[in-house]
């Protein structure tokens, strides 16, 4: 059986030095494939010399909406030049957040704006974080929609199923994260459950989220994507192994990257 998760941050402070056994650990349960992704331009340039040193884990470069105001002068240059590494699989994670209220909601729809087009120049998936924002994100993504193709991953899902759907309309992948083991996530359970086997993905969005049963492990790490994967092959009435499989070829066609040494 082999895993993908889709949404880690490596070079999270609390994960720099447990990261070789961090790797293994993930190894041992067939997490046979990571995305690092950043957060800024130079997390985002962490996660390229991270993807250098491990076979098993690429890149994805970007600001994300709750760094937008941190941004300095030659960040965004940065993010577009690291976009042409060759370990370099997505841009993001960029999106939307009305959670919290740090940085001005124009600038974060400044900023996606620029990864979505940067997706379209480079031809490389998009990683979109929302949060309290399906009604805006959805207008951005309908927008560029209609000058291009989207390719991209609504990542630690959380929405609605109507979201979802438009989403998977647009062209766009859902990722579901530790949340949806949650006990009381029966309703994102119902949204995973309908979500075409063709468009689902999985993730642990490490060091955060860890699934339950393991809810209060911190940090979390790619290894605990089993559960979420054991959880939502359970909500979707399939085995473990399909979930896996189904979500594995998912994730290798979006990023394009296939292993096939593994």
């Amino acid at each position: 059986m082999q895993l993908f998760d889709t949404h880690a941050h490596l070079d999270d402070r609390s994960l720099q030095e447990i990261l070789g056994p961090l790797v293994l650990r993930a190894s041992e349960v067939g997490v046979v494939q990571i995305i690092a992704v950043g957060t800024t331009a130079d997390s985002s340039e962490q996660s390229i010399r991270l993807a250098e040193s491990y076979d098993s884990v690429r890149a994805a470069v970007g600001i994300q909406p709750n760094c937008c105001h941190e941004v300095k002068e030659g960040d965004w240059d940065r993010v577009v030049a690291q976009a042409e590494h060759p370990q370099v699989v997505a841009i993001g994670e960029t999106g939307l957040d009305r959670y919290w209220d740090d940085v001005p909601f124009p600038l974060q729809q400044e900023y996606f704006q620029r990864h979505l087009c940067l997706s379209q120049e480079t031809s490389l998936p998009f990683i979109v974080h929302m949060r309290d924002c399906e009604t805006d994100v959805l207008e951005m993504l309908r927008e560029v929609r209609r000058s291009g193709v989207l390719s991209g991953v609504m990542h630690s899902f959380t929405g609605s199923l109507e979201t979802a759907e438009e989403c998977v309309e647009l062209g766009m992948y859902i990722s579901f994260a530790g949340m949806v083991t949650f006990k009381k996530s029966d309703e994102l359970r119902a949204v995973a459950a309908a979500v075409p086997a063709e468009r689902l993905l999985i993730e642990t969005d490490s060091p955060y989220l860890s699934p339950h049963p393991v809810r209060g492990q911190r940090p979390n790490e790619p290894a605990l994507i089993i559960h979420t994967a054991q959880c939502l092959a359970e909500a979707r009435g399939i085995t473990v192994e399909q979930l896996a499989s189904d979500t594995t070829a998912n994730a290798q066609r979006l990023f394009q990257w296939k292993r096939e040494d593994k």
